[in-house]
C-alpha cells in the first residue's frame, strides 16, 4: 500500500484529501502544515507528497527545498497543490525540484492521474535498465501518432497535466484532450497511465537511445 502525505493548512481540504486517498486503498498521512509536513516526511517516508503552497510557519517552497536537500527524501515525489487565481512561481518550483502542480480545489481523476503517473515514474526509474530519453518525441511516431500527438505523449510520459502541456506547446487544453483521445485510440489503451508506459518502453529502447 502505498504511503501518500498531504501537506494542507486548509482542515476541510485536509479531510477531503485523505478520504480520496483512503477510498482508493492508498496509506494517507496528514500534515496540517509545512513544518509538519516535513518532519512526518523525513520520519514515515512516504512514497509521494502532496502540499500546498502558501502555509503559516514554513510554505511549501522551504518544505521542498528541506526536502531535496536530505539524501534521504531528496527522491520522493512532489506535487504543489495551489489556490485558483494563487500567484506561483513554477520556475523557482521547477528549480527546486518540484515534479507536478495541482490547483485547488481539484478533480479526483486529476488528482488520482497525477498520482499514478508519478508513482509509477518513480517506480520504473528505480529499475537500473530503466532510462527513457525524453530528449524526442520522434521514436513515439512509431505508434502511428502524427507528430502534435507524439509531442503531447512525450509530455504526458514525464507527468506533465493537460494546462503543462497546452503551455508547452502553445496550445489550448481542449487541443490536448483531443490529441490524448487519439493517443488513446492508436495506441488502443483506456487510460493515461497506461499510455504512459507504453511511451516509457518506446523512450527506454535502445532506438530511442541512437543504438
Amino acid at each position: 500500500m502505498k504511503k501518500i502525505l498531504v501537506i494542507e493548512d486548509e482542515p476541510e481540504m485536509l479531510r477531503n484529501l485523505l478520504t480520496i486517498l483512503r477510498l482508493e486503498k492508498y496509506h494517507p498521512l496528514g500534515a496540517e502544515n509545512g513544518r509538519r509536513g516535513l518532519e512526518a516526511a523525513q520520519t514515515q517516508k512516504p512514497d509521494l507528497i502532496l502540499c500546498d503552497v502558501m502555509m503559516p510557519e514554513l510554505d511549501g517552497y522551504g518544505v521542498l527545498r528541506a526536502l531535496r536537500a536530505n539524501a534521504a527524501t531528496v527522491t520522493i515525489p512532489f506535487i504543489f497543490l495551489t489556490a485558483k487565481g494563487e500567484k506561483l512561481d513554477q520556475r523557482n518550483g521547477m528549480d527546486l525540484g518540484a515534479d507536478d502542480y495541482l490547483t485547488k480545489p481539484v478533480g479526483k481523476v486529476e488528482l488520482l492521474s497525477a498520482i499514478v503517473a508519478r508513482l509509477q515514474r518513480q517506480e520504473q526509474q528505480a529499475k537500473p535498465q530503466f532510462k527513457p530519453n525524453f530528449s524526442s518525441h520522434t521514436p513515439l511516431l512509431a505508434l502511428g501518432l502524427t507528430p502534435r500527438a507524439a509531442e503531447t505523449l512525450l509530455w504526458v510520459s514525464q507527468g506533465k497535466t493537460n494546462s503543462d502541456i497546452a503551455v508547452i506547446l502553445g496550445i489550448s487544453e481542449s487541443t490536448v484532450k483531443k490529441h490524448l483521445l487519439e493517443i488513446l485510440e492508436k495506441l488502443n489503451v483506456e487510460t493515461r497511465s497506461a499510455a504512459l508506459l507504453s511511451a516509457l518502453e518506446i523512450l527506454s529502447s535502445p532506438a530511442a537511445h541512437g543504438s
